[in-house]
């Protein structure tokens, strides 16, 4: 369920003074909350394979997001410098507990990133979190968040260069990933008539398969 957007805010007032702010600002930050929450915190669990990571960080984020509302409410992207905050804090948490990773098939059973599993869903699931830290985060925010190459550099405070290295690898290995077997194994007993098979879909389509 998606958490209030009250809590929140009476958190963020509870950790430092009291906002004297009229009801507007308060109706715009709950819609902003409710209309980014489930998309950012899907993004950032396929960011971090870790659910509940990702909500903790992104509550921290929206905290931070209120106390300052008045500034973030007037940026170009409030979302995404939420999403910057929150995946900044999974970074941190991530540097300090490496070695408490949780593991990849914990995703696979997460109910955070869609209700509802396809089996190309879980394939693309499955593939990203084969993939190293680094690389899976360039690409989601690239493919699935839809940020340019400075944009990503601005967020995890990477040269551009690293960036379009990342992704370069990285879809590189999504795609190896996500082809089919070249090489199946060999058929014994009468021969099976050919079957249609639908066409592999490719790392452009990633973000459309696993949706914003």
């Amino acid at each position: 369920d998606l958490p209030r957007a009250s809590g929140v805010r009476g958190r963020a007032e509870s950790e430092g003074e009291r906002r004297g702010c009229a009801v507007r600002p308060e109706l715009e930050f709950d819609t902003f909350y409710a209309t980014t929450y489930p998309r950012l915190v899907r993004q950032l669990t396929l960011m971090t394979l870790d659910g509940e990571q990702a909500q903790d960080a992104l509550q921290e984020a929206y905290v931070r997001a209120w106390q300052r509302w008045d500034r973030v409410s007037a940026y170009e992207d409030p979302e995404g410098w939420v999403r910057t905050v929150a995946y900044r804090q999974c970074v941190s948490v991530w540097r300090r507990l490496v070695t408490a990773r949780r593991a990849a098939p914990a995703l696979a059973s997460s109910g955070i990133v869609a209700p509802v599993a396809s089996a190309e869903v879980v394939a693309v699931r499955r593939a990203l979190a084969d993939l190293s830290y680094e690389q899976r985060a360039v690409l989601v925010l690239h493919e699935l968040c839809d940020l340019s190459v400075e944009e990503i550099a601005a967020t995890l405070r990477i040269p551009r260069g690293t960036v379009k290295s990342r992704l370069a690898r990285g879809r590189a290995a999504l795609a190896d990933l996500l082809r089919d077997d070249p090489d199946p194994p060999p058929v014994t007993g009468p021969v099976p008539m050919p079957r249609t098979t639908s066409a592999p879909f490719g790392v452009k389509e990633v973000g459309d398969v696993l949706g914003t």
